[in-house]
């Protein structure tokens, strides 16, 4: 869950090889709109999620026990030193590529209010340094479904030749603040980044939406440079998202393209390499909720963005 109120996606030209990626694939998939690409309906105001911190569960919740799929287990080694690097010995169609992959939020987070209070420089503004995120109703935290996505997505990306680097792996107390998630990726001079979370709002909204990087120059804040790359980075990953996933894109963000632009995100106001939000289904919702918490299609999930990384990178 971004840590904000939503604001009204611009309209922008988009690319068109990746109008052509998303529009080839919704058509199989029930509620695609027809609409202008991040140029939809203003979005409604988030009741009950919203873009503000859920109460977080007394313990962050593991994933549900469930039979066996088959689903690839996720790796349970951790990143010492998060800005490194990991994988990219394998040959693949990845090779000499660097992903940056950023699991939202921390499960720890709640046990550090006065640190993830503390505001940090944005360029545009301030903001917290990070937010508690988001719960399913039966207790599964936001936190533990990034940090699970996002090591599925580490091992298909490393299987194609990436080098991947997690902002982080489960190792520290709280964090990271979202000028140094931004800065990571910086650093690693990421030929992709992706901040992988889950939305908390109203019962009855549904469906996964890719936030994009609006317009930004302010302080140390500009992403010229970086919005049209990070609108075909993420108009990819939503395509495949919906074929692989068959979830469909939000009824209640982005008029229903899957794409909403943001100016608000320290995240990707502070980027300056191509980089994008997926919120991959509302934890706040039943029926959401019960594909979040399955590893299998947690294992889809990451297959989605996986795919739509390979196809902005290999162009």
């Amino acid at each position: 869950m971004p840590y904000d109120e939503s604001v009204p996606p611009t309209r922008r030209r988009r690319s068109l090889l990746a109008a052509t990626a998303l529009a080839a694939v919704c058509l199989t998939a029930a509620g695609c709109g027809a609409g202008d690409v991040g140029g939809g309906t203003p979005a409604e105001p988030r009741q009950g999620g919203g873009g503000t911190s859920a109460p977080p569960p007394s313990k962050s919740a593991p994933a549900p026990e469930e039979k066996k799929t088959s689903a690839s287990p996720t790796p349970s080694a951790k990143t010492t030193k998060p800005s490194k690097p990991t994988g990219g010995g394998a040959t693949g169609p990845l090779s000499g590529k660097t992903v940056v992959i950023d699991p939202g939020h921390n499960p720890n987070n709640h046990l550090h209010t006065g640190e993830i209070n503390r505001q940090v420089d944005i360029g545009t503004t301030h903001k917290e340094c990070d937010t508690t995120g988001t719960s399913t109703n039966s207790g599964y935290a936001e936190a533990r479904f990034t940090l699970d996505v996002s090591h599925r997505l580490r091992t298909l990306l490393q299987q194609q030749g990436a080098k991947v680097v997690l902002t982080y792996d489960d190792d520290r107390a709280y964090g990271p603040c979202v000028d140094e998630r931004a800065r990571i990726g910086n650093e690693a001079r990421a030929d992709a980044v992706v901040s992988v979370h889950a939305d908390g709002s109203a019962v009855g909204n549904r469906g996964f939406h890719v936030i994009l990087p609006a317009s930004v120059r302010g302080g140390k804040a500009d992403t010229s440079k970086i919005v049209e790359p990070s609108r075909d980075l993420g108009t990819r990953i939503a395509g495949f998202f919906v074929r692989d996933t068959g979830s469909a894109p939000s009824n209640y963000v982005g008029g229903n393209s899957g794409l909403d632009t943001r100016k608000d995100l320290g995240g990707l106001n502070l980027s300056t390499v191509p980089k994008v939000f997926i919120e991959c289904g509302n934890m706040r919702d039943p029926k959401d909720a019960a594909l979040l918490t399955s590893s299998g299609w947690r294992q889809k999930a990451a297959q989605g963005i996986a795919d739509g990384i390979s196809s902005y990178l290999n162009g």
